[in-house]
């Protein structure tokens, strides 16, 4: 019954990814005539001694560290605000869902003319708050580049993991807030006492897919920085690899490489994420 649905999965994911381990192993380009050579593990040497790489790798993981962690607090907040009872709740809850339905390239371009030293409307609050001075390129600074892509990050994705964890919130019985009302419980204790041990395993769900979705982060950074002043995250240095010297170089096989570094990486961090949630769940 499901042989269908795994003959189509080995055909658009899994093929492509042996291809991937495949060319890693190789060098070649992408001109007509380009002679593959093998090179064995040549690639994957390379990387550990490129340092373009061990940058990007360093940001790739400061941006999923710093972006998930504020997603998640902000994505618990903000269910709990909303999971309460007032005046027009159905519209907020539809309202607070319009960043995460804009398209990330939209939403990011949107943003970057925010950001414009000239005439972003950010800019301009940031220089009468005192916080940068006029003219100050916001995504040509290292020191704020980064940190700007991560706070549009969280905009658009904090309504993600608020509505996973509303969900969760929803099918908490009432009667176990009531019954600890009644012991004496306080609001603060209730919430980290009940709700935070019930939705815990909703959040770490929430964290593998947010986590998995920030460590190959590209059309954000891309968008808005292009890479530069030290925001370049691995997707990012892929892109410039494959797109930029496929074609002028044998950087073919050096580029599946790196998409298989990226792979493994994301790897362990979602063996590390499943084995913690059983261990804590068994």
């Amino acid at each position: 019954m499901i042989l269908p649905a795994i003959l189509v999965i080995s055909v658009i994911a899994f093929f492509p990814l042996f291809e991937t381990f495949y060319d890693s192993f190789y060098s070649f380009s992408l001109r007509p005539g380009s002679v593959k050579r093998f090179v064995g593990l040549m690639n994957y040497e390379r990387l550990m001694e490129d340092p373009r790489f061990i940058a990007a790798l360093k940001h790739t993981v400061f941006f999923t560290v710093v972006s998930v962690f504020f997603e998640t607090v902000l994505g618990i907040l903000m269910a709990v605000v909303v999971h309460q009872k007032f005046p027009l709740r159905g519209l907020v809850r539809a309202a607070m869902l319009v960043p995460w339905a804009i398209p990330t390239a939209v939403s990011s371009q949107m943003w970057r003319w925010m950001f414009h030293d000239q005439f972003g409307i950010v800019s301009k609050w940031w220089v009468k708050l005192g916080i940068i001075s006029p003219g100050t390129p916001i995504l040509g600074r290292p020191s704020l580049a980064m940190w700007a892509i991560i706070f549009v990050d969280v905009w658009k994705t904090t309504p993600f993991m608020a509505i996973l964890i509303l969900a969760a919130l929803q099918v908490i019985p009432e009667e176990l807030y009531e019954a600890a009302r009644i012991d004496g419980a306080n609001a603060v204790q209730r919430f980290f006492k009940i709700t935070i041990p019930l939705i815990l395993p909703t959040i770490g769900v929430a964290l593998i897919f947010r986590t998995l979705d920030a460590l190959r982060v590209f059309d954000v950074v891309y968008v808005m920085t292009r890479g530069a002043v030290g925001t370049e995250t691995l997707a990012v240095y892929n892109r410039h690899v494959l797109m930029g010297r496929a074609f002028t170089g044998n950087w073919f096989g050096y580029g599946s490489a790196i998409s298989v570094a990226i792979f493994v990486i994301i790897s362990i961090f979602a063996v590390i994420y499943m084995k913690s949630l059983r261990l804590k769940f068994d």
